[in-house]
C-alpha cells in the first residue's frame, strides 16, 4: 500500500536543509507539533526497548540557556519548538520489566508467555554492560529517532536543524536529566525558515547514486 507518492517523499527530502536560521514569530500549529509527537513515539528501537526521552523545550527562557551552552548557534532560541533527544544511562532489568509489562498490556498475552524474549533481551543488556557498551548501544537508537523525526517534518513543510555542536553536560544540568537516569545525546530546532536565511537558496550537495549506493 503507497501512503504517500514516491515523488512527494523525495520533493520532500529534497525540500529540506539544516535551516541556520529560523523566524521567530511563527510558530507550529498544535496539530501539526502534535503528529510530529507521534512520529517520534512511533520511532523503531532496538528490541523496542525505547531507551529515551524526547524533551520539548518552547519556553523562551529556557531555549535561551540552551542556546547559550549551544557553540553560539542561535537556533534554540529562535525555533518554535526545540527538541533534546535524551537516552537512557545505565539501562537495566528493572527498564526492561517496564517494557514487558507495557507489552502485555498493550498486546493482552499472558507475562510468562514473553519469559523467552524477556531473557533474550536480558542477556543482550549483560553482555554489553560487560563489554562497556550498553549506554552507546542506547544511545545510537535516539538517532534513529532524529532521523525519522525529521523526515517526518518534511513531510509536514516543517522546517528542522539536527544539532550536536552542544555541550551536552550543560544541557543535563539545565534540563535537569541525570536525576532522571538519562543524557543529552543531541537536538533538534524545529520551526519555519526565515526568508534572511541565504542556505535556503544553496544547492544541496550530495555524492551520485552510483558513488554512495551499491547493489549486490
Amino acid at each position: 500500500m503507497t501512503i504517500v507518492p514516491a515523488e512527494t517523499l523525495t520533493a520532500a527530502l529534497r525540500w529540506r536543509y539544516a535551516t541556520k536560521k529560523f523566524d521567530p514569530a511563527r510558530k507550529i500549529p498544535a496539530e501539526t507539533w502534535k503528529a510530529l509527537e507521534e512520529s517520534l513515539v512511533l520511532t523503531p528501537s532496538s528490541y523496542g526497548l525505547q531507551p529515551w526521552k524526547f524533551i520539548v523545550v518552547t519556553d523562551r527562557a529556557t531555549c535561551e540557556k540552551l542556546s547559550a551552552v549551544s557553540w553560539g548557534q542561535k537556533q534554540p532560541a529562535e525555533c518554535s519548538h526545540y527538541v533534546v533527544f535524551a537516552g537512557r544511562r545505565g539501562y537495566g532489568l528493572e527498564d526492561l520489566e517496564h517494557f514487558m509489562d507495557r507489552t502485555v498490556e498493550v498486546r493482552g498475552v499472558p507475562r510468562e508467555s514473553l519469559k523467552g524474549y524477556g531473557d533474550l533481551i536480558a542477556g543482550s543488556l549483560d553482555r554489553a554492560a560487560k563489554a562497556g557498551t550498553l549506554d552507546a548501544w542506547m544511545g545510537k537508537q535516539s538517532y534513529i529517532a532524529l532521523g525519522q523525526f525529521m523526515a517526518s517534518a518534511a513531510l509536514l513543510g516543517i522546517d528542522t536543524c539536527p544539532m550536536e555542536g552542544i555541550e551536552q553536560a550543560k544541557y543535563d544540568e539545565i534540563l535537569g536529566l541525570a536525576a532522571l537516569g538519562y543524557g543529552t545525546l543531541c537536538a533538534c530546532a524545529a520551526g519555519y525558515r526565515s526568508a534572511s536565511d541565504r542556505y535556503s537558496k544553496a544547492a544541496k550537495v550530495r555524492f551520485n547514486e552510483s558513488e554512495v549506493i551499491v547493489h549486490v
